[in-house]
């Protein structure tokens, strides 16, 4: 432990907390996408390499690292659009003007209103499909529509989704007190088992979820049922009452409206919690395979030697040493999974019958991981002593 304190200074905390940091928002950010289970599927695969390494299994080592070698490529290809909503989300969180300006919009959200007027849709089974905008914006994920600069209003919502209007197929595009577009086409899920039993609508509501972090309010035309999108997930509500909870809760989170460095550092504690804590272990455990596994490293063992191809009818009676020392060099990281009892040290014994009775311990006797480097055998000779085999009994 002391060595490994010696080994850490203040540039490497703070080299351990930025990756952490990066770690933490990926792993939130892929868990609400439909591609969270790529990437469990990529974690077992690295943790059958960690285990096969740990065995000195070569050839399935040898795999591993060939699929290793283009796995940033694979990454890109099977996340390219987390990794291109994770690059959004962390250019907003650093435009601090943008989140001002959502935080004066929140403050005049008319909650009352969208609850009236999506209550009244609901007992009228009028179809409805609201956008909230979060933190990200939705420019890129919003289709076609009509740019509206309207105050927001009961009457004016249930005219936009009057079934005679031709935009009420389309979403409403709230922000702040105001309707800023109207008949705008959204993205549709692939979700299939959370649209079961539901419409075009909801397919639209959750495909937005997914791709932002916006909150989507749906009226379900046949069932006059009022569901909320968020987070990836669809949910349809209890009650019409419920609703203004969920818009409360949606403003709070994204625009929270108290002391900036106060609840920045209150968000920063108690927020997913579980997750920056797991972030920073396995960044932790990263460094150490990482930075100071780099380090070069010298380790000797005592190997017992073996003694393989003996003639017919010859035995070993004696081998003199028993073990020989066998000194490897290579990577601290290269023995971090490195298990002594793999090494092995074979004499070829087929010249024994002849009476040869010693032999030299070459490098090609050892057998030791690919990854490390063979420095020295001391003694680099042993005796053997044979004797004739006792016959086999009669029977």
């Amino acid at each position: 432990m002391q060595n490994l304190v010696g080994l850490v200074g203040v540039a490497d905390l703070l080299d351990i907390l930025v990756v952490a940091t990066l770690v933490y928002t990926a792993v939130v950010w892929v868990r609400r996408t439909q591609a969270g289970f790529v990437a469990i599927g990529l974690f077992v695969l690295a943790g059958f390499y960690v285990l096969a390494e740990g065995l000195d299994l070569q050839l399935t080592t040898a795999i591993f690292r060939s699929v290793f070698a283009i796995s940033v490529v694979l990454i890109v290809i099977l996340f390219q659009e987390e990794l291109r909503q994770l690059f959004e989300r962390l250019g907003v969180w650093s435009v601090r003007g943008r989140r001002r300006r959502l935080q004066a919009a929140a403050r005049s959200l008319p909650a009352d209103i969208l609850v009236e007027a999506l209550a009244d849709l609901a007992r009228q089974r009028r179809g409805a499909l609201l956008v909230l905008p979060g933190l990200q914006p939705l420019a890129r994920h919003v289709r076609g529509g009509v740019p509206l600069d309207g105050l927001v209003s009961v009457p004016l919502l249930q005219s936009l989704f009057d079934s005679h209007s031709p935009g009420h197929d389309g979403a409403v595009i709230l922000e702040g007190a105001r309707v800023t577009r109207f008949a705008a086409h959204l993205p549709l899920s692939t979700n299939f088992q959370a649209l079961k039993g539901v419409g075009t609508r909801h397919s639209a509501a959750l495909g937005l979820a997914e791709l932002t972090d916006a909150l989507c309010l749906v009226v379900s035309e046949e069932r006059g049922v009022i569901s909320v999108a968020r987070d990836a997930r669809l949910r349809a509500l209890a009650a019409p009452g419920e609703l203004s909870a969920e818009i409360d809760r949606f403003l709070r989170e994204t625009r929270p409206v108290t002391n900036e460095r106060t609840s920045f550092w209150r968000q920063l504690v108690r927020e997913h919690w579980a997750e920056k804590a797991g972030s920073l272990v396995f960044v932790t455990a990263l460094w150490m395979a990482v930075v100071p596994g780099a380090r070069p490293l010298e380790r000797s063992f005592q190997v017992p030697v073996e003694v393989a191809n003996l003639p017919p009818g010859v035995e070993v009676e004696e081998v003199t040493p028993a073990a020989v020392g066998v000194t490897l060099s290579g990577r601290r990281r290269d023995f971090y999974l490195f298990a002594p009892r793999f090494l092995r040290v074979t004499i070829d014994a087929t010249l024994a019958a002849q009476g040869r009775r010693r032999f030299q311990v070459l490098g090609r006797d050892v057998r030791y991981p690919q990854a490390l480097t063979l420095e020295d055998i001391a003694p680099d000779e042993v005796k053997i002593s044979v004797r004739k085999a006792a016959p086999p009994p009669e029977s």
